[in-house]
């Protein structure tokens, strides 16, 4: 007795969806799987970031107070004002993205160029932006004193408004430092950067200026930094200062805990790269949409494909600007 089988025409094949699943080209379809799998990576490193801020929530940095420059602004305090102006500026060129796209549909060519270019620029603006919050961020603005245990005192006035170190320090023109090399050196390892101030200086400064206090990066209910008494400033100072820390790398940061430094070095430049590659991708495909290759192929997916990638990275950083600058 025969088995009656129903064939469906795809036995044969290996796929049986054809080369389009989904009704989806394999070159979308690789480039979702890639944004799914990167989407993944900084979803594990903002976790991180959230563990560890949650660790430290009595003395994490607060944002409003480390990211508040603005060009050509000196002095200003403008707290998130940039940060928002390049956000609106990365999300805007998402926004020409889409028509680029949408204008490649219709096969526009001239439109696809205009959209693409402004998108290019928008994006070389947000790097460009990010640059130079890494560099107010590692060269810092007011400085501040270590403390045997790590933690960071900072000085304030009696407004409580900051005070820089060199409003501080009583400069001792009679003693000049030498820097450690490995031949006289403390366990023969060369000494880094010499700072600009010494202890003893910032000590001086501080006991001839009776309006200063110190405050700690300890926040208390209000979740504001704690301010310490004249007494008690000054013997902080006196017992546990023993180093002068200037803006923020991977070992001190002058806003508080280094491990802050090293999530914002890590996440935003891990972002900014992806920023970077979209750029450079973008451009790629921008010349190619001026030589007319995609209007010989009758199709602008290759536009389309970098726009995906191109809103993946938009939408990190909202997550990025949340974590880091509004929680």
């Amino acid at each position: 007795m025969e088995t009656a089988v129903t064939k469906t025409g795809a036995e044969d094949k290996t796929w049986g969806g054809g080369n389009k699943p989904l009704k989806v080209s394999y070159g979308k379809m690789m480039m979702w799987f890639f944004i799914l799998s990167d989407a993944l990576t900084f979803s594990g490193f903002l976790a991180a970031y959230g563990f560890s801020r949650f660790k430290f929530i009595d003395s994490w940095p607060i944002a409003d107070e480390v990211f508040n420059h603005f060009p050509f602004l000196h002095g200003v305090d403008a707290p998130m004002y940039y940060v928002a102006l390049m956000t609106f500026i990365l999300i805007f060129s998402s926004v020409t993205m889409v028509l680029a796209v949408d204008a490649g549909h219709q096969m526009k060519q001239k439109k696809v160029i205009w959209y693409m270019f402004l998108t290019i620029i928008g994006g070389l603006i947000f790097v460009g932006s990010q640059a130079w919050e890494w560099k107010n961020f590692i060269k810092g603005e007011y400085g501040a004193i270590e403390t045997r245990g790590g933690q960071i005192l900072q000085f304030v006035d009696a407004d409580g408004h900051r005070v820089a170190l060199k409003d501080v320090a009583v400069l001792d023109s009679h003693k000049e430092r030498e820097q450690h090399e490995r031949k006289n050196g403390l366990w023969f390892q060369k000494e880094g950067t010499l700072p600009t101030y010494t202890i003893g200086e910032i000590k001086t400064g501080f006991e001839k200026r009776s309006d200063l206090l110190i405050r700690t990066q300890i926040l208390n209910e209000k979740g504001e930094k704690t301010v310490l008494s004249r007494e008690e400033s000054w013997r902080r100072l006196q017992a546990d200062a023993i180093g002068i820390v200037e803006g923020a790398n991977l070992q001190h940061n002058e806003y508080g805990t280094p491990l802050f430094a090293n999530f914002f070095f890590f996440i935003t430049g891990f972002h900014g790269f992806h920023v970077f590659s979209g750029v450079v991708i973008n451009i790629i495909i921008f010349i190619n949409v001026i030589l007319g290759t995609y209007e010989r192929r009758k199709n602008y997916e290759m536009v389309e494909k970098v726009g995906l990638y191109w809103h993946f990275v938009d939408l990190v950083w909202v997550f990025v600007f949340t974590f880091f600058y509004l929680v």
